[in-house]
């Protein structure tokens, strides 16, 4: 691992990661956004940023350019989105019976609090690919 980390190699590695990740959270995202029947407009952003992630994420495995350009915009763009959601379901627990006052009950049956924290992992990989150095 180190010696991939050195060469270069493990920059390509981690953007094919960042796109797999992004396909697979925008899945589930879906599916969990889609049982709650899409009820706020932006449950949307982060099912259309998860192609837009890993699109960018196979650019980067075949372009430097890609890797060093598209691959941290929108690796940002998902950290950023993945923030907002955070707090969109901490409003959302807030806003279930007895609110916060009834936290265990709200956390169980409410939004997944700590779910978005999740897209911005996926976020964070790209934007490491982007830092670390190529193999030529």
């Amino acid at each position: 691992m180190i010696r991939n980390i050195e060469t270069g190699r493990f920059e390509r590695s981690l953007a094919a990661l960042t796109a797999a990740g992004a396909v697979v959270t925008a899945g589930e995202i879906f599916f969990e956004h889609d049982k709650a029947s899409f009820g706020n407009r932006w449950m949307w952003v982060p099912v259309v940023l998860g192609p837009v992630g890993a699109a960018a994420g196979i650019a980067g495995v075949f372009s430097k350019r890609a890797a060093k350009v598209v691959l941290p915009l929108a690796s940002l763009t998902i950290i950023a989105n993945g923030l907002q959601g955070t707090y969109l379901h901490a409003r959302g627990i807030g806003q279930k019976p007895g609110g916060w006052r009834n936290t265990r009950y709200n956390l169980e049956m409410g939004p997944p609090l700590l779910a978005p924290l999740l897209v911005t992992l996926v976020g964070g990989m790209g934007v490491l690919a982007a830092i670390l150095r190529r193999e030529r």
